[in-house]
């Protein structure tokens, strides 16, 4: 890409993000390093593809952020909804796509160093082994919008969502991680189509007609939704979905991390524990204090008007019920959301160029000799 058109290019998405404040500063930092990487490909697509999906996601995450914040509740227990977006999250929606960028622009570097290949050649679409270097590029977007329209439309469904790991598919709260519904596959086809659309359009086909767009943009469609649906099976197979037990909303951890069972935790998925220890043993200060004060309250109440307690009674139910004020609706806490996101765009990335190495009889091992 042209360094005219990159440096304007990329110096508006990071104005429009800081304006709009929708990352934080190394979010920004990251959105930069990524939108750069991008941009040294010597054809536009990779970089209109990040575009569009930041634009595309940021839209949606604006459009419906106060309907979502009545559904969830932040993991301080506020309301819910998108807040800037950190480091991690860039990454974790652009790093396959980067690498895969980088490594097809050192590949077309090189064969442009020894004449076996023009910058400016257009994509053969499976002539080359290079080729699937950007099917995979394409993927990654497809997937990662798909996967965004989903979450962040799918949520305000009229229908209840059902658990996509659950042999039964049982009824769950809405912001479940493997929840879904019939709006968010619909909107997840969406968010993979505009990435599908986009490529189709930027992608300097070598012999284009306008069957092969179609059949282009309805394979990157079918794609990017099922990477959508992937994630859903990943989320609620490997990520726990927390519930707020007096709302029965589920709790969102900040910037896409681990969500406590009580804020107190030391680890994530791990009840509280603080009585009687000091922050050498793992609890932290204030986690320390929170406890203390607990149990002092507790204590307090106990045999008064207030707790409704006779004297001498237990009230070791009452106070696990004040400590143990969430609990985890469904999935096991192995990774959190940005890692399913990572493990969920290189799964669709990698599986689509062997599916497209198959069927145009590559042999995707050539390009070690580059």
């Amino acid at each position: 890409m042209k360094a005219i058109i990159a440096v304007p290019a990329i110096a508006g998405l990071l104005y429009r993000a800081w304006s709009h404040k929708t990352l934080t500063p190394l979010g920004l930092v990251a959105a930069g390093l990524t939108a750069s990487a991008h941009a040294l490909h010597p054809w536009s697509t990779p970089f209109v593809l990040l575009a569009v999906f930041y634009l595309g996601g940021s839209r949606v995450t604006k459009v419906k952020h106060d309907i979502k914040s009545r559904l969830t509740l932040s993991a301080t227990g506020s309301e819910g909804g998108e807040g800037p977006r950190t480091h991690v999250q860039v990454l974790a929606n652009s790093i396959v796509a980067s690498v895969l960028i980088l490594a097809y622009t050192y590949v077309l570097a090189k064969k442009s160093a020894t004449g076996g290949y023009n910058a400016a050649q257009c994509f053969s679409n499976g002539h080359d082994v290079a080729d699937v270097l950007m099917i995979g590029i394409v993927a990654n977007y497809a997937a990662v919008a798909a996967d965004t329209f989903s979450s962040e439309l799918g949520i305000l469904s009229k229908s209840k969502p059902r658990l996509i790991t659950s042999p039964t598919f049982r009824v769950v709260p809405p912001g479940t991680n493997g929840g879904v519904t019939g709006t968010g596959l619909l909107a997840g086809m969406l968010g993979a189509f505009t990435i599908a659309l986009s490529s189709a359009a930027f992608l300097p086909f070598c012999t284009e007609t306008p069957k092969s767009r179609a059949g282009w943009v309805v394979a990157v469609t079918v794609w990017g939704t099922l990477g959508s649906v992937l994630d859903s099976v990943l989320g609620g197979l490997f990520q726990a979905s927390v519930v707020d037990k007096r709302t029965g909303k589920i709790v969102e951890g900040s910037g896409g991390k681990k969500v406590l069972i009580h804020p107190s935790s030391t680890k994530p998925g791990v009840p509280a524990n603080t009585a009687g220890l000091t922050p050498a043993h793992g609890v932290s200060g204030g986690a320390q204090l929170r406890a203390t004060e607990d149990i002092a309250n507790t204590a307090t109440l106990r045999g008064s008007k207030a707790s409704k307690t006779p004297v001498g009674t237990s009230t070791q139910e009452h106070d696990e019920d004040h400590r143990e004020s969430r609990r985890v609706e469904s999935g096991h806490d192995i990774l959190d959301n940005n890692a399913v996101n990572v493990l969920m765009a290189l799964i669709m990335s990698v599986g689509a160029m062997g599916v497209a190495s198959w069927a145009w009889g590559l042999d995707v091992r050539e390009l070690a000799v580059w």
